[in-house]
């Protein structure tokens, strides 16, 4: 009678993966300067500036999200994290880096106000760009 050692070796290949998948590092975020904005959109300046940690969705998911030592907080959360509320001031302050969330441990976020007023020469065109992304991100709060 001959031996299947087929479902054996699959079994091994499975937990082989598994342990390979369990040791592989996360890779490296690359780190680039922030490119100028050139659009005043919040869904625009979304894209450009949080979706690669928050994801398009803001749930935390983004491409970058796995690379970085603390997940990205679900942005569409926010509201319900407060009592139903967008908190619209600790938002600013939390952009402009004058606040802190516990969600981001150390400030490894980083403070898209001044790379706003930075990268314009105008700046009520800075504060326009980031209350359109706070209006953006208060629309995208879970209902």
């Amino acid at each position: 009678m001959k031996k299947n050692y087929r479902p054996v070796f699959l079994v091994l290949a499975s937990f082989a993966c598994l342990a390979v998948a369990a040791t592989a590092q996360n890779p490296p975020v690359k780190k680039v300067p922030p490119r100028p904005v050139t659009s005043i959109s919040g869904k625009d300046v979304y894209k450009d500036y949080c979706a690669a940690c928050h994801g398009l969705d803001g749930k935390g998911n983004g491409p970058a999200a796995p690379s970085l030592k603390q997940h990205p907080a679900d942005l569409t959360q926010i509201a319900r994290q407060h009592g139903g509320k967008f908190p619209e001031d600790q938002f600013i302050n939390i952009l402009n880096g004058s606040g802190s969330m516990s969600a981001h441990g150390s400030a490894d976020m980083p403070i898209w106000g001044s790379v706003f007023r930075n990268t314009s020469s105008d700046l009520s065109l800075a504060q326009s760009r980031i209350h359109s992304l706070l209006n953006y991100i208060e629309e995208m709060q879970a209902k």
